[in-house]
């Protein structure tokens, strides 16, 4: 039996990393979340350094930077929460953002994944966090440009 208002996702798992695509992600969550009455659940993953990253300094420096992103991200959902009358979650986790993010998805049962698209050109060769969560998910996955 169809009740209305029931159908369409409930959980909305967006992918953030202070990228203007991963924003553009969250706005498009939020607003399919306030037309849903969903919840929208935010996750940053905070990502070791790169390969070329040895030095002490640089590590810190890149451990200061994504604190401030999520210093920014959590007071702009805050704000954004109370205009819209959506629910939103955040959580962070560390390590490898295809992992952290499939993982929480399972373990939270969400009905929608969105992630915002990559804009770096080596993606476009050897494949993006987006395309492997298109291929691989077990969820609805919504890649914004």
């Amino acid at each position: 039996m169809f009740e209305l208002g029931t159908d369409g996702p409930h959980s909305i798992l967006v992918g953030v990393d202070g990228s203007e695509t991963s924003l553009r992600a969250g706005s498009y969550a939020a607003g399919l979340a306030r037309r849903q009455g969903a919840q929208v659940i935010v996750l940053f993953v905070h990502t070791p350094p790169g390969a070329g990253i040895l030095s002490a300094g640089l590590i810190e420096v890149q451990r200061t930077a994504q604190a401030d992103v999520v210093t920014e991200l959590k007071a702009e959902i805050q704000h954004n929460a109370k205009l819209l009358g959506v629910r939103f979650t955040f959580h962070e986790r560390h390590g490898n953002p295809y992992l952290e993010l499939v993982r929480l998805a399972d373990e939270l049962r969400v009905d929608a994944v969105v992630i915002g698209a990559s804009m770096r050109a080596g993606h476009r060769l050897v494949g993006s966090l987006a395309s492997r969560l298109v291929r691989d998910a077990r969820w609805p996955v919504t890649v914004v440009p």
